[in-house]
């Protein structure tokens, strides 16, 4: 039987690119979707190295003519990963970065799975597989706007869960959590590209990290593709599983939160960020 076309956005590095290796590994026709065209380079020669067949496209998900070419490629799993990750607090981050957040998690990818979503629509089948976050299901200080971009997909995805069951496309969200990809430190970075006035921050972004212990990326390769293979049915998928009761505790216990507790003290979890070093590991 004919292996499914697998395309996967933001494969260009992290987890995009590790599971998209491995589903071409696996003998997957994969096209591997990479936001500029220097990464395609790269990437080209890292799988003739490796002796892997994958396709590799530029695909910027904001780029409308990307997103026209893409959906000229016949598939059967869509998995949106792309995604940026712009740290900082509501009260300084400036508004092009803030749109910026959400246009590139939350936006672009509802837009490009509309076409394919149609596609599958007539042809009776497909999967589609959006890679949210724990930060899609709970927020923490100086993340408030990638959470919001993920708690957006999650949205998404659950409304489109409903829509799609009657045509047989089934939809998926997988959540990882903290993991050393680089990509959860560098959202401490991105202040040091604000078009804004430093003297009129809130908060000294010098002295932040990221709080939380980070895993290993490679425990998430794996799951997720159980996931988009269809081989685990779970429509939301917390990785690693260990985590579940933590993050539903924490979901839990805004029910009980009030808004006036210790006014004037710094909130334990924005402390926790001036404490902590880049590239803690779990």
């Amino acid at each position: 039987m004919r292996k499914e076309t697998i395309l996967i956005t933001g494969a260009g590095t992290g987890f995009g690119k590790n599971i998209a290796f491995r589903l071409a590994e696996m003998g997957y026709d994969v096209i591997a979707g990479v936001e500029v065209m220097s990464q395609v380079s790269a990437l080209e020669q890292e799988a003739r190295e490796k002796k892997v067949e994958i396709r590799l496209e530029q695909l910027d998900v904001r780029n409308p003519k990307d997103r026209e070419k893409a959906w000229g490629w016949d598939i059967d799993i869509l998995v949106n990963n792309a995604g940026i990750k712009e740290g900082g607090s509501l009260v300084d981050i400036p508004e092009e970065n803030l749109r910026r957040q959400i246009e590139v998690n939350a936006i672009a990818p509802m837009v490009l799975t509309k076409e394919f979503a149609r596609k599958m629509i007539k042809n009776k089948k497909g999967r589609i597989v959006f890679v949210s976050s724990i930060s899609g299901l709970a927020a923490n200080p100086f993340s408030g706007p990638y959470a919001a971009s993920k708690h957006a997909v999650e949205a998404f995805a659950e409304a489109l869960s409903m829509e799609l069951r009657e045509f047989k496309v089934e939809v998926a969200t997988i959540n990882p959590g903290p993991y050393l990809t680089g990509f959860n430190d560098r959202e401490f970075e991105t202040w040091k590209n604000w078009d804004d006035n430093p003297e009129e921050r809130i908060f000294d972004y010098e002295k932040l990290a990221f709080a939380i212990p980070q895993f290993n990326p490679d425990e998430v390769t794996e799951p997720a593709i159980a996931v988009i293979l269809g081989e685990t049915t779970s429509y939301r998928n917390l990785i690693p599983e260990k985590m579940v009761p933590v993050i539903k505790e924490k979901m839990a216990a805004v029910w009980d939160k009030e808004t006036d507790v210790k006014l004037g003290k710094r909130h334990p979890a924005v402390q926790k960020s001036y404490d902590a070093e880049p590239g803690m590991k779990a």
